[in-house]
């Protein structure tokens, strides 16, 4: 039985200083990405809703815009819809989407019954580009600067306060933070 003691106890001790350590982290609960402060991985994507056309970054280049990877069967990404037709509202950036492994006609007949905040939609059926962008679910979100440099990522909705507080300050004040 005393055999057992020593490494319990070690192991007791371990669980108590990871969870003082979690507990008192500035950051819990923020995935960062990779990404940040560095040049958006390119593509060149079929058009959701322009047969035929096509969605790519090089046409966004020169201007903010968020690119926010979104699938109709995420449902967080339809409770983030009326925030993300706000945003269109608004005009300060442009959205452009990224319909994540989806399909086109359910993805086209989801945005006529919700409406399209979008400026355009690239198809990602095969899920490459969201790779290359390391996404790990839908909805998540990327502020691109003019000169194509991810500065923010958004994992989960864009609520008011991520709005608000993070992404539009960055947009107005021109800043890459």
């Amino acid at each position: 039985m005393n055999r057992f003691l020593l490494p319990l106890g070690i192991f007791g001790l371990l669980v108590v200083v990871l969870v003082i350590g979690i507990r008192h982290s500035p950051e819990k609960g923020i995935i960062a990405s990779p990404l940040i402060g560095r040049s958006a991985p390119e593509f060149s994507l079929p058009a959701l809703m322009q047969p035929g056309g096509t969605v790519s970054t090089a046409s966004f280049k020169g201007r903010w815009y968020l690119l926010n990877v979104w699938g109709t069967w995420c449902g967080e990404c339809r409770n983030e819809h009326a925030m993300l037709l706000r945003i269109k509202e608004n005009g300060a950036v442009p959205l452009v989407g990224l319909d994540w492994k989806d399909d086109d006609a359910q993805a086209q007949a989801w945005l006529a019954q919700l409406g399209n905040p979008y400026e355009s939609i690239g198809a990602d059926r095969s899920g490459r580009v969201a790779i290359d962008y390391g996404v790990y679910g839908a909805p998540e979100t990327f502020l691109i600067n003019p000169q194509g440099i991810v500065v923010f990522k958004q994992v989960g909705a864009i609520t008011e306060e991520v709005w608000t507080g993070q992404i539009l300050p960055r947009v107005k004040g021109q800043g890459s933070r």
